[in-house]
């Protein structure tokens, strides 16, 4: 599998080079997202496969339709667009071109977070009722991370789209979709400066809260923040009808009446983005592959849903249906 990389970013730093340490795969170019020449000359060449989208989501639309233009399949980072409708656009305009699609939703290939995922499928913690959510970050405020696109909302920035996007995913993944959404969204650094010193107001939300519902009637609430004094580990707690499922900082663990049993625990200074990519990657040089996508890999359809709910949020209403 040949693939042509768009992102200096995360798609340069650890996107490319999940692809290239795979067996079977192989990163032809790397492109930045504002060379708009190159973008498209990339994504009309006839030796790729696979074009990776790793712009910011103002750019996702005109990338990856220059992407199905050319006869590739595609992988898109989120939030998946700036909104719901470009979502639904790209979505749309892959299952016309019958081309395979993916959503780099690859917080589902965290050790930890499968983990979690497979606990409650094996009712671990018996039935599932309700989930709570809590990430704390000072990722935007210390140190002050300059004025650009993910403080801009209509260039479709946001942490909730950032990083709660990611969240929305996984809850949809393990307890079902989302039937209700609300919501608080919340700005707590109000003005930045850009690279450049010139300061402008902030847009988009810096932290959110969330209450939702799934289709099988587990209630799930969120809580996040980019801009908190400090970084906080990330807490998830799935509460069940025999037990309770806790996975905190690099830890997971089942409380049940009769006792505690650790599932998994993260080795010492380990980052979770590289392996969780690499897997993902592997999954998808496979489905290109074979010409088939497994349920339980990403695609346009789960940022669609994801958009949809994030669209919801924003916009005040309390339904995701």
């Amino acid at each position: 599998m040949r693939v042509g990389v768009i992102g200096r970013g995360f798609g340069e730093r650890v996107v490319a080079p999940a692809f290239q340490a795979l067996d079977g795969s192989e990163v032809v170019d790397v492109v930045s997202p504002r060379d708009a020449a190159g973008v498209e000359s990339l994504c009309h060449r006839t030796d790729v496969d696979l074009i990776a989208v790793h712009s910011p989501p103002f750019l996702h639309l005109e990338h990856v339709r220059w992407a199905i233009e050319g006869g590739h399949d595609v992988l898109c980072d989120k939030p998946f667009g700036r909104n719901a409708v470009e979502a639904a656009e790209m979505r749309d305009l892959a299952q016309a071109a019958g081309v395979l699609h993916f959503l780099n939703f690859q917080n589902r290939y965290d050790d930890a977070r499968r983990s979690v995922f497979d606990a409650v499928a094996d009712g671990a913690v018996g039935e599932p009722e309700h989930v709570s959510f809590t990430m704390l970050m000072a990722v935007s405020r210390s140190p002050l991370r300059p004025y650009g696109w993910l403080f801009d909302a209509a260039a479709g920035g946001g942490w909730l789209r950032a990083l709660g996007s990611h969240q929305i995913d996984f809850t949809r993944w393990a307890f079902g979709e989302i039937i209700e959404a609300s919501g608080q969204l919340r700005t707590a650094v109000i003005e930045r400066p850009d690279a450049s010193g010139t300061t402008h107001r902030c847009t988009a939300d810096d932290g959110f809260a969330l209450m939702l519902r799934s289709e099988r009637g587990v209630s799930i609430v969120m809580d996040g923040s980019s801009a908190a004094p400090m970084n906080v580990s990330l807490s998830l707690v799935v509460v069940g009808s025999e037990g309770v499922l806790e996975e905190v900082g690099s830890r997971v663990v089942v409380h049940t009446p009769d006792g505690d049993r650790e599932l998994f625990k993260a080795p010492p200074s380990s980052n979770p983005l590289v392996p969780a990519m690499r897997r993902y990657a592997e999954a998808i040089r496979d489905a290109v592959r074979d010409r088939r996508v497994p349920s339980d890999v990403p695609t346009f359809d789960d940022g669609l849903a994801c958009a949809t709910v994030m669209d919801r949020v924003a916009g005040g209403t309390t339904s995701a249906q």
